[in-house]
Parts: structure tokens; C-alpha cells; sequence
């Protein structure tokens, strides 16, 4: 059985969803990624539907808020409605650590999170271990 996971988080030019794809490994790891980077949309009705479709049908979230993130509406939407279908939601959160305003009003993403870490190779490190079986949500 595949672990699918949904990647949530800015679309900058740094591709971090691949570099997270490429680290963890794919299918023959045992992983699926629905990567929103990939779906070619570009109106926000086209890509909201297609976002939260595969935010019903992953079996974890993995939600990175980079520092430079500039707003993080979408991962909050695609947290809070993965709370809601109780999915478990690794966040990695860079931004709080240096912009206190955003940590005040971001906190409520981080407690509907299941588990919280602020560097992006601690998260990918949880991320593989759960197909391991060394750790659990």
C-alpha cells in the first residue's frame, strides 16, 4: 500500500516539492505525491478544486511555510480543511521564527498541525520515517 501525500505550500521558484520527492523517493519507496506545482492551472477556481480533491484523498499533508512565503493563505486553506477531514498535517513553519506578527496570527495553523518542526530537513526526515514504521501520526 502507497502512503499518499499532498504537498502544500508556496510556489516560488524554489521547487521545494521536488526536492522533497526526489529526498523521500517515489513509488518505488512506497510514496505517491500529489504536487499542486504540476497540475498547470492557472485559474483560482480550476486550482482550488484540484487542491482540495487531493487534499480529501492524500493520507498526510505536508505543508512547508518557507520564510520568504509571502502570504500562506493557500496552505492555511488546505490545512484547515485537512483538519476538518482529520488528516494528519506535518508543518514545517520557517516564518515564525522570524517574523513575530505572522507567528501570532499563523499559531492557529500550527495547533491544527499534528506535528510542528522549523527546518524543512527535519520534516522530510518525519516524512520518511513514517513509511519505515519508526514513527506514527
Amino acid at each position: 500500500m502507497e502512503t499518499k501525500v499532498y504537498l502544500s505550500g508556496g510556489m516560488n521558484n524554489s521547487n521545494w516539492q521536488q526536492g522533497i520527492i526526489e529526498q523521500v523517493g517515489g513509488t518505488e519507496k512506497g510514496y505517491v505525491f500529489y504536487n499542486p506545482r504540476e497540475h498547470n492551472l492557472s485559474h483560482s477556481r480550476e486550482y482550488t478544486i484540484w487542491d482540495l480533491f487531493y487534499v480529501k484523498n492524500c493520507d498526510v499533508v505536508f505543508a512547508y511555510m518557507q520564510k520568504d512565503n509571502p502570504s500562506g493563505y493557500g496552505l492555511t486553506l488546505e490545512i484547515g480543511y485537512a483538519t476538518a477531514l482529520g488528516k494528519p498535517i506535518i508543518l514545517v513553519d520557517e516564518r515564525s521564527d522570524i517574523d513575530e506578527k505572522f507567528k501570532r496570527y499563523f499559531e492557529i495553523v500550527r495547533e491544527s498541525s499534528s506535528i510542528v518542526f522549523n527546518n524543512l530537513p527535519d520534516g522530510i526526515k518525519f516524512l520518511k520515517n513514517i513509511r519505515n514504521g519508526i514513527v506514527t501520526l
